[in-house]
């Protein structure tokens, strides 16, 4: 678990604050460091609501979130499979939705990001570039061909006005048209 770093975390940062976000849902909290980029971003009565399958990461984010002076009513950490949590999200109630989490996965989080995105909300993937595997066309381990099919559906994707920031290992970032 490699956190964002300040490259994408500023990306991240401005991208709430542009969307001037009240309601952004993390999928991988790991030790909360985009949480905390995506927290400063967001409008000062915003809430982050962070999905992530493993409890101790949950347990890590919450005190730098805490030592940072966040209020515990900016943040809901929720432990579980995000397949399984986003669903019992409320449709058109957000205004960003970040993923860093398993790549073979990205596709389904494009699905439930449009249901949970209000028009003009932002979607945004971490790891767009994958360590520069992603334009090494001999590289087709499962992660590597997630990460460059979610790039070129979201291109393709009519829903989406996206766009590849070269920050970090990449971010892939997309608004959905309203």
């Amino acid at each position: 678990m490699v956190p964002i770093g300040p490259g994408g975390g500023a990306a991240l940062r401005l991208l709430a604050g542009v969307a001037n976000a009240g309601a952004v849902v993390e999928v991988g909290t790991g030790t909360g460091v985009s949480s905390l980029w995506l927290l400063r971003g967001m409008r000062p009565d915003g809430v982050l609501t962070s999905v992530d399958r493993e409890a101790e990461h949950q347990r890590l984010a919450r005190t730098p979130l805490t030592e940072a002076g966040i209020a515990s009513n900016r943040f809901r950490l929720i432990s579980g499979s995000a397949l399984e949590v986003l669903p019992r999200l409320a449709d058109g109630g957000y205004d960003l939705v970040f993923v860093d989490a398993d790549k073979r996965d990205y596709p389904l989080f494009v699905e439930e990001a449009v249901r949970l995105l209000r028009p003009g909300g932002v979607l945004a993937f971490d790891n767009a570039l994958w360590h520069d595997r992603v334009a090494d066309p001999a590289r087709r381990d499962e992660d590597t061909v997630a990460v460059r099919e979610i790039g070129r559906s979201l291109l393709e994707d009519d829903r989406f006005v996206p766009a590849l920031l070269p920050v970090g290992d990449g971010l892939l970032v997309a608004q959905l048209r309203t």
